[in-house]
């Protein structure tokens, strides 16, 4: 059990992060170039481009080169392994013990 909470580490540490979060939070209406995404923040393209690294590193997110930008997306199967380890880990009814 100890390397299914350990293989989820980059994703909490990916989501830790606020803009991490809108950008995921916009992915959900569908793909989106960077320059789209980029235009929604006060960043540089070498900062959006850093907070891309993360988020595709640890699998959220899919990056497919498009000319001279990238196209993204959410990885829907890695969605979907985090939302049911996050159903399995507030249904765990271990106890702790005082």
């Amino acid at each position: 059990m100890e390397d299914l909470y350990t293989s989820y580490i980059p994703i909490f540490k990916a989501l830790s992060d606020e803009t991490r979060l809108k950008i995921i939070a916009m992915l959900s209406s569908g793909e989106m170039c960077a320059c789209t995404i980029l235009e929604a923040f006060e960043i540089t393209q070498p900062t959006l481009s850093y907070h891309m690294k993360i988020l595709t590193e640890c699998g959220l997110v899919n990056g497919v080169r498009d000319g001279n930008w990238m196209r993204y997306s959410l990885n829907k199967e890695s969605q979907e392994r985090l939302q049911l380890f996050l159903n399995q880990l507030f249904g765990n009814t271990v106890r702790c013990k005082d």
